[in-house]
């Protein structure tokens, strides 16, 4: 079985997909995670970002709304960031938090990729990775999740 065409993710409350839903323009997906970044100042190689994608009513993405928070290793100040999320998650028109189902999409922000990747291969097999979250999707593709 391949990739699907949707891929399924779980809400999860309290967990690392909590912040996923659908609003009234389509699905989403919010989060603040920490990455590596694609840049030269070792420095300022790994960044934290509070984001938000929307994908209209099929999956497909639309756009994405990034900030980075902080150029460190460590948040240090996590409150800061789930502001930073809420209010980007205000943006959105009335939000619900539940499943979703996306299709795969890239994007490059910052020195970062962000997105939903088909990285399927001979010794993987059938394999999605969200990025930069690093939450992998394979079958039966319900919507869980490997990290």
């Amino acid at each position: 079985m391949a990739v699907p065409h949707r891929i399924p993710i779980a809400h999860e409350p309290d967990y690392r997909t909590d912040t996923i839903g659908r609003h009234k323009a389509g699905y989403f997906y919010a989060a603040v995670h920490g990455a590596e970044r694609d840049v030269d100042d070792l420095d300022e190689g790994f960044a934290w970002y509070a984001y938000v994608h929307r994908f209209d009513h099929d999956g497909r993405h639309e756009e994405s709304t990034i900030r980075r928070i902080a150029l460190s290793r460590y948040l240090t100040d996590p409150q800061a960031a789930d502001r930073i999320l809420a209010t980007l998650l205000d943006q959105l028109d009335a939000p619900r938090f539940e499943d979703i189902a996306i299709q795969p999409f890239s994007l490059a922000y910052d020195g970062v990729r962000f997105g939903l990747i088909d990285e399927s291969s001979a010794d993987r097999g059938d394999w999605a990775e969200l990025y930069p979250d690093r939450l992998g999707f394979t079958h039966p593709w319900n919507g869980a999740y490997s990290t």
